[in-house]
């Protein structure tokens, strides 16, 4: 994978993490502008995502962007919204980056 390629997988995933976040607040409080900021932000991070898949093909981008996801997603959820990941959920989450690896590892070079 690119750096320039790794840079857009970065992006999309922070406003993906944004995104979320947003929804989470309008689990919690509601409002029509909330939830329409956070749509916004879906839009904006799948485009950001069309250029991994240029890159990448789509059954990788799709396979990087939600481990990077999950991880950047439940940190953002550990340290903003006070949740707790059990045991067993962070080990899923380790078994997620290792199949991730394993699928982005570039081919022929072990």
């Amino acid at each position: 994978m690119s750096l320039v390629t790794l840079a857009w997988l970065a992006a999309s995933t922070a406003v993906f993490v944004a995104a979320n976040g947003v929804l989470k607040t309008y689990a919690q409080q509601g409002g029509i502008w909330v939830l329409a900021g956070a749509l916004a932000l879906f839009c904006l991070g799948n485009t950001l995502m069309v250029q991994v898949m240029r890159g990448n093909g789509l059954g990788v981008a799709i396979a990087l962007s939600v481990v990077f996801q999950l991880v950047a997603i439940t940190a953002m959820a550990m340290v903003v919204f006070g949740e707790k990941p059990s045991p067993l959920q962070l080990a899923g989450m380790a078994l997620g980056v290792v199949a991730v690896l394993m699928i982005a590892w570039p081919g022929g070079q072990a």
